[in-house]
């Protein structure tokens, strides 16, 4: 198989060949189709989350089909397309587990960050923690419904199903949850700073909208507060050089 991995946090990610991996007992192994690149990617990358240990293959909005079940797995047959998300476990036992919430456990592991993700021909995931798919579906275009489609999905069927919707930054989240939206004949408006952000969320169907500091004077001192001019200046560099890296990636064939 064929992996970019991650050798030095901060460093670029570098083309490795490995002896294919064997799955668990209780785990699939996967040829992948394509995966998205989410922030949280370059958060690992940048090694701005805690605890980074190279070498390490980032990704976690993956699409792919099953080459091999583990032993004690059923339910997924060879070739079946499937999805691989952020949680790649949970323990199973801490009172979130208990509780159905294992996206809050409190002994996870996450895909590209404490195991091996899917920027790479082949990956090795719990079955328990992988979702089937719709063969027809695109295989790039599904990849980041696996991360940010999912956040923005969770966040709406929390707000309800109030005709106006305000999304407050335009990401990726909010990139696919201004057109489901749309599509269910919402009012969107999105509130952010940057006008390339709003030339997006406009493209996407939101109503014309600007920042949220200029919808009255409350909101205004309470951004003044959150957002100091050098906190700005110290955050927009990484967030312009990320975004020129927030680009699918679909490996080629072994």
């Amino acid at each position: 198989m064929r992996a970019m991995v991650l050798k030095r946090v901060g460093g670029p990610l570098v083309l490795e060949e490995r002896p294919d991996p064997e799955p668990g007992p209780s785990e699939l192994l996967i040829r992948v189709e394509a995966c998205g690149v989410c922030r949280t990617d370059l958060h690992v990358v940048d090694g701005e989350l805690p605890d980074v240990r190279p070498p390490i293959v980032p990704g976690h909005e993956v699409v792919g089909r099953v080459v091999r079940p583990g032993a004690e797995v059923e339910g997924f047959a060879v070739g079946a397309r499937v999805g691989v998300a952020w949680l790649g476990r949970a323990c199973g036992h801490c009172p979130y587990c208990r509780d159905g919430r294992e996206n809050l456990c409190d002994d996870p592991v996450f895909t590209g960050y404490n195991r091996d993700g899917g920027y790479a021909t082949h990956i090795v995931a719990e079955a328990a923690f992988v979702a089937p798919l719709a063969e027809d579906a695109d295989a790039a275009a599904t990849a980041p419904l696996l991360c940010a489609g999912l956040i923005g999905w969770r966040a709406l069927k929390a707000a309800g199903s109030g005709r106006r919707v305000g999304l407050y930054g335009f990401g990726a989240a909010a990139h696919i949850l201004a057109q489901i939206c749309c599509a269910e004949g919402r009012e969107v408006y999105a509130f952010t700073r940057p006008a390339t952000k709003r030339r997006k969320a406009s493209r996407a169907g939101s109503a014309p909208c600007g920042p949220a500091a200029r919808t009255g004077p409350r909101r205004r001192r309470s951004t003044r507060r959150s957002c100091s001019p050098r906190s700005a200046r110290s955050f927009r560099p990484r967030c312009a050089r990320r975004e020129k890296a927030a680009v699918s990636y679909a490996p080629a064939s072994t």
